[in-house]
Formats: structure tokens, C-alpha cells, sequence
């Protein structure tokens, strides 16, 4: 019996890797299209494909300029679905993003408009520069991916995800985010200027069509359907995940809360939120299963936006990701 049980345990997990492989070979054409409007930055393309695939949403932090938003609409053209964006100023009311009822004058009726929420990919562009109230009109659709107006809940488009960029909080007129809502953001990473042969590229490629002036994404050929990448999600899912791995990732965001340089430290949402991302990734590389390496290379994007720093450790000009990158270094990996 014992035999017979492992031999079938052998089996199920040739399957999952064989799915697992064809699923990453069909997000490397992703990565491929993408690539023909967006130079360079892989680890940043790595972690919205990440985020998307974990069901989640990605904040960005970095100064204009960088191709956040060419990004989004590459993955958006790649994947076969849409994407739309909103630019968030101080006097943005939370109506210009959700939508409303209006009294229709002619018929006497009321519709309703849906706001550009309504779409696969959700381009929050400086969400800082809005204040709280407009900030967390987000919150229903990142949580429960629904909108309500006037009391009926309207689903939002498969798949969804929202990504947010905000400028370093020393620009002026800008607004911090509230916890609440940062926490529910999956991962969050800085923007990296790109190095000196990705921006030649860059600029050879955006010229060589026209002026430069609009960013286009017509090279980018769309290689699945919403409805398959909902499919290649759903394998994310299923990715193995020994018992060992979510006791690592269960005391990795513990260490945060015991941390004498950390104020507060991440909540239960963080390890949750590992696992998560270390599935899609371990899928995004072709593996049935997560190993120790996707939860230490996920951590700081996924933890550091989480935590509090202490009041020393400000002072002494310490940083949330290199206090992360210090917990991981001090806690000990499972050897599966």
C-alpha cells in the first residue's frame, strides 16, 4: 500500500512540474512581448507577473519617468485584456475612480457609469498626491475585487489587479498612505533607474518608430486570453508547499514583530503573503514546488512595506530593507 501511495505521490508530481513547465514557457512569451516595449528591468517585469499571478496588487515607488505605466499596458496588451489609467491629484474624488448612479434627465431613470476601476489592470498613478478618502476608494476592489454603488455589488473584470506607484515621500504635496491600505498591497518595490546599455536600448527603441513622443505598444503581440491566464493562475494555486515552508514564512514575519528595531511588525496578512508569492514564483521558474530561495528572494517586497521602523532605528538612518535582509540572514532556512 505504502508503495503503491508513493508511487502515486511520484506521479501527481511529474504532472504538476510538466504543467508547471509549459505554464512557464508560456509567461516567458509574456516576458518576451513585454520586452519589445519595455527595455530592461527584469526583476521589476518578474514582480508584477508575480503579483498577478498571486491575485494580488503591486505598489511602486519611484520618480517619474521610469515606464511604470508602458509596463502595465504591455502586460495588459501580452495577456489579452485591458487596462486603463487614473492620475490621482489632490481634488480626484473617489467617484472618478469607482463610478456612480445618474439620474438619466431624459428618460427619468437611473443608470449607472461604471469608473475606469472596471478593468484588468488598474493604473493608480501617484496615488500619494490623493488625499485619504480618495486613497481608499480602492479599498472594496483590492479586497474583494467589487465595486458597490448605490447598495448592488459589481464585480470586477478577471483577472484584476491594481498597481499603484507613489513618488518618495520628500516630493512635495504628497499624502503617506494609510496602513491599512498598504497592507493590501501584496508586494512593494522601488523602481531602479535602468543602467546606461538598458536606457541606449531604450532610447534606440522608442526613436526608431517616430518621434518618441507616444510610447507605444502595437510591437506587443498577444500570446493568451484573460481567460487562459486565469487558467495559468489557478496553477499557481496548486503549487506544492511543504509544511516546512509556511512554518519558515510564519516565523520570518514573526521575526518583524519581535525585532527591537522594528515598531510594529507585520501581521498574519504578511505570511500569508509570502506563500503566495513564493507559489507564482516557483511557477514563473517552472517548479511544481516552493523551495527556501522564494521566500528569501520575496521578502523584502513583501514584508518591508509592512513594518514600522523604530525610533532609533531612524535615527540611526536605518532602512526597512536592510532590516528585513537582516531578519532573513538571522533565521534559519528549512532543508527540504
Amino acid at each position: 500500500m505504502s508503495d503503491e501511495h508513493d508511487k502515486g505521490a511520484r506521479e501527481t508530481g511529474a504532472a504538476g512540474n510538466s504543467a508547471a513547465e509549459s505554464a512557464a514557457e508560456t509567461l516567458c512569451a509574456v516576458r518576451t512581448e513585454i520586452a519589445k516595449a519595455f527595455v530592461g528591468q527584469r526583476e521589476l517585469v518578474d514582480h508584477a507577473l508575480i503579483t498577478l499571478l498571486a491575485g494580488g496588487h503591486l505598489l511602486v515607488e519611484g520618480v517619474p519617468g521610469l515606464g511604470k505605466t508602458l509596463l502595465v499596458r504591455s502586460l495588459a496588451q501580452a495577456i489579452g485584456g485591458d487596462s486603463k489609467r487614473v492620475q490621482f491629484t489632490p481634488d480626484l474624488m473617489p467617484s472618478d475612480i469607482t463610478g456612480n448612479i445618474m439620474l438619466d434627465t431624459r428618460s427619468g431613470q437611473f443608470t449607472t457609469r461604471k469608473g475606469p476601476v472596471f478593468t484588468n489592470l488598474f493604473i493608480a498613478d501617484e496615488i500619494n498626491r490623493a488625499p485619504a478618502k480618495t486613497q481608499a476608494a480602492l479599498f472594496e476592489a483590492m479586497q474583494e475585487f467589487q465595486v458597490t454603488l448605490d447598495g448592488e455589488a459589481y464585480p470586477l473584470p478577471e483577472p484584476f489587479m491594481v498597481l499603484a506607484t507613489q513618488n518618495p515621500f520628500e516630493h512635495e504635496g504628497t499624502y503617506p498612505l494609510p496602513d491599512a491600505q498598504k497592507d493590501r498591497f501584496l508586494m512593494k518595490i522601488i523602481a531602479p533607474y535602468p543602467d546606461a546599455d538598458e536606457e541606449k536600448a531604450m532610447v534606440a527603441q522608442v526613436l526608431a518608430g517616430g518621434t518618441g513622443a507616444v510610447l507605444d505598444v502595437a510591437a506587443v503581440k498577444t500570446v493568451l486570453t484573460p481567460g487562459t491566464f486565469a487558467a495559468i493562475r489557478d496553477l499557481a494555486s496548486a503549487v506544492r508547499l511543504d509544511p516546512v515552508i509556511i512554518d519558515y514564512a510564519v516565523r520570518l514575519s514573526a521575526a518583524t514583530r519581535e525585532s527591537s528595531a522594528i515598531q510594529t511588525g507585520a501581521g498574519p496578512r504578511g505570511s500569508l503573503s509570502l506563500v503566495r508569492c513564493a507559489r507564482a514564483r516557483a511557477l514563473l521558474e517552472g517548479r511544481g514546488f516552493v523551495i527556501p530561495d522564494d521566500i528569501q528572494t520575496l521578502a523584502v517586497p513583501v514584508l518591508a512595506h509592512r513594518i514600522t521602523l523604530s525610533a532609533e532605528s531612524e535615527l540611526e538612518g536605518q532602512s526597512e530593507d536592510r532590516i528585513i535582509r537582516n531578519l532573513v540572514s538571522l533565521t534559519e532556512a528549512p532543508r527540504l
